[in-house]
């Protein structure tokens, strides 16, 4: 049985999006993915989103909230930092797991529920797969509006392992996730919604990354 299996509570389709429904096990097999490294490559991740103490921030597509409880203690008491994921289990999990600075709803990329110019940094990773095609322009304007003039932005995705059996394996393994290539999958998303692209790049363990800002 393939990873999408295993922690999708549903069928996922591609065109139409999908969520995951069973927490504990993402956590599992996100340690496992990573090798161990789990904690270093999203530590690197909150310092590439330029979260600062006293930030707002959005983690969008936000899952058992991993990213954000690393981000919220950058941002520290004096900021806060709020989730956003669909899946009413991934919610529950985060909210568990939330210190007293971190906020977890139920909600969809592209309808946020927020203020416009409410943010000083919008992240997502490893969500942008998950969101049906036709709404992924929609979340992307929505990060936008969301995000103050001069707000960082910080996407992350799966990219395949430039060792080719390694890239069968987890193919064979993960499923739908590794099928994409990170820069075919954001394509023109970042730029069409309003942002300035500052710098694009790849961790040591699967994960691309994208650093915009809104002018």
């Amino acid at each position: 049985m393939g990873l999408g299996k295993l922690l999708h509570g549903h069928a996922e389709h591609a065109e139409e999006g999908g969520t995951i429904d069973r927490p504990r096990a993402y956590e599992l097999f996100s340690d496992l993915g990573f090798f161990g490294r789990r904690r270093e490559m999203f530590t690197r991740l909150a310092a590439l989103s330029g979260v600062r103490p006293g930030d707002r921030v959005l983690d969008v597509g936000c899952g058992t909230g991993y990213l954000s409880r690393i981000m919220a203690q950058v941002a520290g008491p004096s900021g806060q930092v709020t989730g956003v994921d669909l899946s009413v289990p991934m919610i529950e999990h985060a909210r568990r797991q939330a210190p007293a600075d971190c906020a977890y709803v139920v909600g969809e990329a592209q309808r946020l529920d927020l203020p416009d110019a409410s943010m000083d940094v919008v992240t997502s990773s490893l969500a942008v797969h998950h969101l049906p095609v036709a709404a992924r322009a929609a979340a992307f304007a929505e990060m936008h509006r969301v995000l103050r003039p001069g707000g960082r932005l910080l996407i992350a995705e799966f990219r395949p392992p430039t060792n080719p059996l390694l890239a069968h394996v987890m193919l064979k393994f993960s499923g739908s996730p590794m099928r994409h290539n990170p820069r075919d999958l954001l394509g023109g998303l970042i730029p069409d919604a309003g942002f300035e692209v500052v710098e694009e790049g790849e961790l040591p363990v699967m994960l691309y990354y994208v650093r915009a800002r809104r002018p």
